[in-house]
């Protein structure tokens, strides 16, 4: 917890103000029992109705002046807790978006959410509640004990008997809860997931007629969350009771032996009812000590979870790295011996990898499911970093690059086709936010996205709702490809990202990219032999190695893998020379 008050630098006023008011506030609270006491020996034994009026009107100033100092010390306090959870929720944010998928697969989306909501809320709650009860609580009980020093030495032994019990019940009770409030975290983390992944998958449940399973599986999950619950609000329902049975042990003592000493002469009644009043504000103070540490357990088992984020460093890094200079090398990427392999994973997804793409040509990646195709391609914009070899964009070592600079070189289409909530034109703009309507209708008619788009009420200004909703999966595909044409990279990575597409249009727009995108280089890594059979260059891979590199025409005369493929969807040499023909 103690690395996260870096976040309240900016705050160091209100951090000051704030327990210095709750502790003026314990001052004015810890006189009134005096002014009682005054009240009861002089003004009501002696019937002295000005005097009364006096004290009482001296114990509702106190009461007010208390109250703004209360007011006050909320503020404040509330005031930096929150400024605090906006920095601490801005950098975490920003140290998120600087991790390499490597990390983010290794911490897991869901618990990336958790961790910048629940986890952040918890702490800000702990830093609220520790500048407002801090400094107060322990400063009511001292005050206390020593305000009763000096009515009575004897009396104030069973103080000094009942407030050591009372720090043993509540240390014993927030031992056994710390670590169950650390498990409610984490099953929180995995009913996230369970909701994170029913929401985005909820067609494919339906379609299977899982509901129920998943059903089932969110309510033992949320079960189990409940019993965790339970079990650490029961062990913390016994604190009121407990520290009750001390407080109130306490006080019959109190008024028991009060009450032979007031007899003897040696305390007056006011003083004994001065006594009960600090033991009573002893208790509300343990109690209040109590919820703080409550809170501050929460939000220590929060912030650890917060650090564990911060503690993990990208695993790729463009510090100190400078612009570079267009290069004369006449490849565009180069692959010298790269091996990769996943985190926590045995075997290299990739091993071995070894080609060079001339500036304008156009590359055909294919091969089975899990050849590796997606992961290759993943490397040319640095997402993962190989653990072996050396990967050169324009001759230069990928890892010299400003990662700005490298990735405003490439546009990626990803498998999934993902947009945003906006209009056609903000989306258009994620490249460039400069782009002029000429350019993003250019991307669009090379996409073939052109007339759908101009077919709707706004054109441009169509409001596309998140994810794409209100899209045909095609559409999505299309308007993905445009989209990363803003700009005109110089390489451009369709991974997969014709599968919603007819075969006229996809014929359609490779032949668009082909004559309207001159000296781009091409990136197509699909399944279908008919996306990639045109490519100047075809990379096949098998379980992550290159089995073969070549033509469409070269590899169906030497490669046996690429020849099964082939077969497979309906292609034989003959019908395959035809097909070349017709083209």
């Amino acid at each position: 917890m103690f690395r996260l008050f870096k976040y309240l630098k900016n705050y160091k006023l209100q951090t000051i103000i704030a327990p210095l008011f709750k502790m003026t506030e314990a001052c004015f609270e810890l006189a009134v029992p005096l002014v009682v006491a005054s009240i009861i020996d002089n003004g009501i034994q002696n019937k002295d109705t000005s005097y009364i009026y006096l004290m009482g009107g001296i114990m509702v100033l106190l009461g007010l002046l208390g109250l703004a100092c209360s007011l006050t010390a909320q503020y404040f306090s509330a005031k930096a807790a929150f400024g605090f959870g906006t920095e601490l929720r801005r950098d975490m944010f920003h140290h998120i978006n600087s991790l390499s998928h490597t990390e983010i697969d290794k911490l897991g989306s869901s618990s990336l959410v958790t961790r910048i909501t629940s986890d952040i809320n918890q702490a800000q709650t702990g830093i609220n509640m520790i500048l407002r009860l801090f400094l107060r609580s322990p400063f009511i009980v001292i005050g206390s004990i020593i305000m009763s020093f000096t009515i009575s030495v004897k009396l104030t032994l069973i103080f000094l008997i009942a407030s050591p019990i009372l720090g043993l019940i509540i240390y014993f009770i927030m031992s056994k809860t710390v670590p169950m409030f650390k498990k409610i975290q984490k099953r929180q983390d995995k009913i996230t997931l369970l909701t994170g992944e029913n929401l985005m998958g909820a067609r494919v449940i339906r379609a299977f007629s899982r509901q129920k399973n998943e059903e089932q599986e969110f309510v033992d999950n949320a079960e189990q969350l409940k019993e965790l619950q339970l079990s650490a609000g029961r062990i913390s329902a016994l604190m009121n009771p407990a520290t009750y049975v001390v407080v109130y042990a306490a006080i019959i003592a109190i008024i028991w032996v009060g009450g032979i000493n007031v007899n003897t002469g040696s305390l007056t009644q006011g003083e004994v009812v001065a006594l009960l009043s600090y033991m009573n504000q002893i208790l509300l103070a343990l109690l209040a000590v109590a919820l703080l540490i409550t809170s501050i357990t929460k939000a220590q088992a929060s912030a650890i979870r917060i650090n564990e984020v911060f503690d993990v460093k990208t695993t790729i890094s463009d510090e100190n790295n400078i612009t570079i200079t267009t290069s004369d090398s006449e490849n565009a990427v180069e692959f010298k011996n790269i091996t990769f392999s996943y985190n926590g994973s045995d075997e290299p997804a990739l091993e071995n990898i070894s080609f060079a793409v001339k500036k304008g040509e156009t590359v055909g990646i294919i091969g089975g499911t899990g050849s590796g195709k997606s992961t290759l391609i993943n490397l040319i914009p640095r997402f993962y970093q190989a653990q072996q070899g050396e990967l050169l964009i324009n001759g230069n070592d990928i890892k010299a690059y400003p990662l700005e600079q490298l990735r405003g070189k490439i546009g990626i289409v990803p498998q999934k086709a993902v947009l945003f909530k906006g209009t056609v034109r903000e989306n258009m703009q994620w490249r460039n936010q400069n782009a002029t309507d000429d350019e993003i209708i250019k991307a669009l008619d090379i996409s073939q996205s052109l007339d759908f788009v101009m077919q709707k009420p706004d054109g441009l200004d169509f409001m596309i709702q998140r994810g794409g909703k209100n899209l045909s999966g095609g559409q999505r595909q299309r308007l993905t490809i445009a989209r990363a044409l803003i700009g005109s990279p110089e390489i451009l990575i369709l991974d997969d990202s014709s599968s919603a597409l007819d075969l006229a249009t996809e014929a359609r727009l490779r032949k668009a990219i082909r004559e309207k995108t001159v000296g781009m280089t091409v990136f197509i890594a699909s399944q279908r032999i008919s996306s990639i059979r045109h490519a100047d260059k075809i990379i096949l891979l098998d379980d992550g190695r290159i089995v073969g590199i070549g033509t469409h025409e070269q590899l169906c005369n030497t490669c046996e893998v690429y020849q099964e493929i082939c077969h497979s969807q309906m292609y034989n040499d003959s019908n395959t020379k035809e097909g070349q023909h017709n083209a």
